[in-house]
């Protein structure tokens, strides 16, 4: 029996809370059970040097964790002035699961960065982060369109991610703190909606897992990542149906003749 009575492939409750930030182009409030992240997109009208002059934008992503999202207390990295490692790593993985599903050519030469802020964590905040992160993402992509800087969201598919382990020698999905803490393995999947990998993180905490254990919580992760694309098409509502109308390599039409 799991702490809070799930059963093994079963997610915690999720909740997304779309234009939770009045000022950001995209913003959501993303709870998974007691873990929330409120993820904002934001539209910079330039792109980073070695973008400079390519006609491409830019998708990037900062990730941090508030002091008291833990039960100790956590250092502020501007306190210590550098970001730590962690937080380095997770950022990384979020920047490049969203440029994954983003034609940047038809972005155009501007940069969308998404701050990732952890308010309470409680397990899987690069997750949470990651899966509420794309909301934003295809909100702030809708402005750009609403205002005209873009003609279409250039946004080719769903990402979602989600977690999964094994605790007493079972294999368990959407791992709280509690069992994150305790497990033999746990593994982070990042997959699209046409139901490909982006990236998988993997490991064995205390002892060597089989294929077979592997084949599993695969398996468990693609059904828990397949309920999270229903969420996000559900918040989405309408606007879901322009996702994926664009291809990864479309180019933007010139009017002007060659």
């Amino acid at each position: 029996m799991r702490i809070d009575h799930r059963e093994n492939n079963q997610l915690r409750p999720v909740k997304i809370t779309r234009n939770y930030i009045k000022s950001a182009e995209g913003s959501v409030l993303i709870e998974m059970g007691d873990t929330k992240v409120i993820c904002t997109a934001s539209v910079d009208e330039k792109v980073p040097p070695f973008k400079k002059g390519s006609g491409e934008g830019w998708v990037t992503a900062e990730y941090s964790m508030l002091p008291r999202a833990t039960q100790v207390r956590n250092t502020r990295d501007i306190s210590k002035l550098k970001l730590n490692g962690r937080s380095q790593e997770i950022q990384r993985l979020i920047g490049r699961s969203l440029r994954a599903v983003v034609n940047l050519n038809l972005l155009g030469e501007r940069q969308i960065i998404v701050d990732c802020d952890v308010i309470q964590a409680d397990g899987g905040t690069r997750t949470s982060s990651i899966t509420g992160a794309f909301i934003a993402l295809v909100d702030a992509c809708r402005k750009l369109k609403e205002d005209g800087l873009i003609s279409k969201i250039p946004i080719t598919d769903f990402v979602a991610a989600t977690s999964v382990g094994i605790i007493h020698g079972v294999e368990m999905l959407d791992l709280c703190y509690s069992e994150d803490s305790h497990a033999i393995a746990d593994m982070n999947v990042v997959m699209s909606g046409e139901g490909k990998f982006i990236e998988i993180q993997v490991a064995a905490e205390q002892s060597p897992f089989s294929r077979e254990q592997f084949d599993k919580l695969l398996n468990l992760a693609e059904e828990g990542a397949g309920k999270l694309f229903e969420v996000q098409r559900q918040v989405l509502g309408d606007l879901a149906k322009e996702i994926g109308s664009v291809s990864k390599d479309e180019k933007i039409h010139s009017s002007n003749p060659e």
